[in-house]
């Protein structure tokens, strides 16, 4: 197997990648009850596996007799390697190419030597030139957020560390190629570190198959508010919520979802980066976001707040849970 340059050889780099991942994806649902005890991991791997299976037979069903008898263990272990070994960033277009401006300087030349125009007439033409390679390689992609996603041997062996990164990858632009830029001084035999991003445990584990310890972009998600015992909350309160601030909240979405919510929507059209995390693609039931660097996610807080207050500091708030953004009192606090 070679790359599209003749004199490279990619079969070494084949031979080194791992046989087998054992990655929560692997595990039978109750090893993953057993080992994980955490709901939400558990639900996460689930739609990981139903997104991936819905991927596996739609290439099945409409690809060659070659894929067709790829199994589904060959498939995992495909996106697997591909997904723990890429690394993304905002996708720049064009390879710089000098061919266009070395023609648009000729043209440039021509028409000053022949006069056929004024000079500020053909600075003006190389200056359209030039804003249009931008506005193509630069501005549009980062308007639509664009991404490319690359496996790039050598650098894909670089472990991950959030606290210790001690080097940097990047795409070069003028070169074409892609850079691995240590950011200080490195002893000899000393193993680089790069950052795979601001990854909690959650997402390390389920993509990456390891945890971090200490990892400063950690985070734990609860069940949603919905799922609480609000029983228990009245008695340590001292008695029941008023009525309709429940339903208020679930109007303004704080309650978060149920499973019979979320079963319904369907979450295999979309296996990107985003749906990692803790927004709505990563906790699509809108569980509490326990955080390192913010605590208790705040519109939980406030929601909280607005829950627990009396009926005097909910009209002084106007009956609107947005008033409650700040502390209202010790007592409700």
């Amino acid at each position: 197997v070679s790359s599209s340059k003749q004199d490279v050889d990619l079969r070494p780099w084949l031979d080194s990648l791992p046989r087998k991942f054992t990655t929560p994806i692997h595990w039978k649902p109750q090893e993953r009850k057993e080992w994980l005890q955490y709901a939400h991991m558990e639900e996460s791997v689930q739609r990981q596996e139903a997104s991936w299976k819905d991927i596996f037979g739609r290439l099945q069903s409409c690809t060659t007799s070659a894929a067709s008898r790829m199994t589904w263990g060959d498939f995992v272990w495909g996106c697997e390697s591909a997904r723990s070994r890429a690394f993304s960033g905002g996708y720049t277009g064009a390879p710089f190419n000098p061919f266009i401006y070395v023609f648009t300087l000729v043209l440039v030349t021509i028409y000053i030597g022949l006069n056929l125009g004024t000079l500020e007439q053909a600075a003006n033409g190389a200056a359209l030139v030039f804003c249009g390679s931008v506005l193509r390689d630069f501005v549009l992609p980062k308007f639509f957020r664009n991404q490319k996603y690359v496996i790039c041997p050598v650098i894909d062996m670089c472990n991950h560390d959030s606290l210790m990164t001690t080097a940097n990858v990047a795409y070069e632009f003028f070169a074409n190629a892609y850079s691995l830029s240590t950011t200080g001084s490195i002893q000899s035999n000393t193993e680089l570190f790069i950052s795979y991003g601001s990854r909690s445990n959650d997402q390390l584990l389920q993509y990456y198959g390891f945890v971090e310890q200490d990892n400063p972009h950690d985070i734990y998600v609860m069940p949603p508010l919905r799922e609480w015992d609000i029983a228990a909350l009245e008695t340590a309160c001292g008695g029941p919520f008023a009525t309709g601030r429940l339903q208020k909240l679930d109007r303004a979405g704080l309650l978060g979802k149920s499973v019979d919510d979320v079963a319904a929507v369907d979450f295999t059209e979309e296996e990107d980066s985003k749906s990692e995390d803790a927004t709505s693609e990563g906790n699509p039931r809108g569980g509490v976001v326990l955080s390192r660097s913010v605590g208790i996610d705040p519109a939980v807080i406030q929601a909280l707040r607005a829950l627990v207050s009396t009926e005097e500091e909910w009209q002084e708030a106007g009956e609107s849970i947005g008033n409650f953004a700040a502390q209202v009192n010790p007592e409700n606090e």
